[in-house]
């Protein structure tokens, strides 16, 4: 059965940094995680080591990897809804926007002392400032995106990120 917890140990060391130094920590995670090249070989080994480690760990979540306007890859795990891929959507739209991660623009506005939702001008029924969404970039350029969805959203930006690190060691 899908664990049904709001909040993991995974995603503690994003939980208690204020939206400053979150920041900062998210940029630094995006500058490491730019690869010599990504494709679909490349997605499907990144999405399946994410839904691999979410059935053993019992989480229910919805998993997406996008090249450009394509969808590389696609899953889910007991518990995940449709829903799910409704928020990777959101994600994924802040992603192209922005250039950055879901988390990291939502710190941003934090850090300036605003919120996405109020003052990004944005239709928040189509972006979402949520962590689970993560560029794809390879040597600097933003060639698509990683999401995942179904946990707390720092949690699901801490699975992402372990499986981007994870596949760069590679």
């Amino acid at each position: 059965m899908p664990r049904r917890l709001t909040m993991l140990p995974i995603g503690q060391r994003y939980r208690g940094l204020d939206a400053a130094e979150l920041h900062d920590v998210l940029l630094a995670e995006e500058a490491e995680l730019d690869f010599p090249e990504f494709g679909v070989d490349d997605a499907w080994s990144v999405g399946c080591w994410l839904r691999r480690t979410a059935v053993e760990q019992g989480f229910g979540v919805g998993v997406a990897i996008t090249l450009g306007d394509q969808r590389a890859f696609h899953a889910a795990t007991q518990g995940a809804a449709a829903l799910n891929d409704d928020w990777l959507e959101r994600k994924f739209r802040v992603v192209r926007l922005y250039g950055h991660s879901s988390l990291a623009v939502r710190a941003q506005y934090l850090r300036d002392g605003e919120s996405f939702e109020t003052h990004s001008a944005l239709d928040p029924l189509l972006y979402a400032a949520a962590g689970g969404g993560f560029p794809l970039r390879v040597r600097g350029t933003l060639v698509g995106a990683v999401g995942v969805s179904g946990l707390e959203m720092h949690d699901d930006h801490a699975l992402l990120v372990e499986a981007l690190r994870h596949h760069i060691k590679l």
